[in-house]
């Protein structure tokens, strides 16, 4: 299974927004990929390495790993990419 890497990328955001990480509320790094096909998890790790790179999401380190979360200021484009030009069979 090949996807692209704004595929990669909206579905790690749209992950995200379902388990309402947002802020505050933050999960472990290497959950990110739990839920893609492993041959994947390498692609979904630089993808997640992009986003915050591009603000979309927050790195938080912890006495415990290193956790992220969604960007709360970039709500609107995180909807945007997530909701637009998206078909019933991908939600």
């Amino acid at each position: 299974m090949k996807l692209s890497s704004f595929e990669i990328r909206r579905r790690i955001l749209r992950k995200m927004v379902r388990h309402n990480w947002w802020g505050g509320k933050h999960t472990a790094f290497d959950n990110i990929p739990k839920g893609f096909p492993k041959e994947l998890w390498k692609d979904v790790k630089n993808e997640l390495e992009q986003l915050v790179r591009e603000g979309f999401v927050v790195k938080k380190p912890t006495g415990y790993g290193l956790h992220v979360s969604l960007n709360v200021g970039k709500k609107a484009e995180i909807e945007k990419i997530i909701f637009d030009n998206c078909s019933s069979s991908d939600m």
